[in-house]
């Protein structure tokens, strides 16, 4: 093995309805060293979830259509119990983050209100992917 090879980088599933709000995210995913999977809605989150793609994190809206990010988390849990998840939401939601803690106390789970502030998602994202 050599030394030379680049460090493989972890991968956020991203899941964003607001197609601004996703592009940005992706970039600063990105610009922080992750592999990016962007999604604008939960069943395609899921379904990339069930076919077995690698992936270290899901950073989720809470407010999706349809599914709802905590319904999303609800269901990825049952395929990944201990997949670290970052609710981002307008809203403060720290009932939705109690109760996916309180399901599954071995998962890591955090929230972030947007607009993210830099600094605070760099730290989240670090505490979450490095668990």
């Amino acid at each position: 093995m050599s030394t030379d090879e680049p460090p493989i980088r972890k991968c956020v599933l991203l899941v964003e309805d607001d197609d601004i709000v996703r592009m940005l995210t992706v970039e600063i995913l990105e610009e922080f060293g992750y592999r990016v999977q962007a999604m604008s809605d939960a069943p395609s989150a899921l379904q990339l979830l069930q076919q077995g793609e690698p992936v270290d994190l899901l950073m989720t809206d809470v407010g999706l259509p349809g599914l709802s990010g905590r319904e999303l988390v609800q269901a990825t849990r049952e395929l990944r119990p201990t997949l670290p998840v970052l609710f981002a939401s307008g809203y403060g939601e720290q009932a939705i983050v109690d109760e996916a803690r309180q399901r599954h106390p071995n998962a890591r789970t955090e929230s972030i209100v947007k607009p993210y502030d830099l600094n605070q998602l760099a730290d989240c994202l670090g505490l979450l992917a490095n668990a």
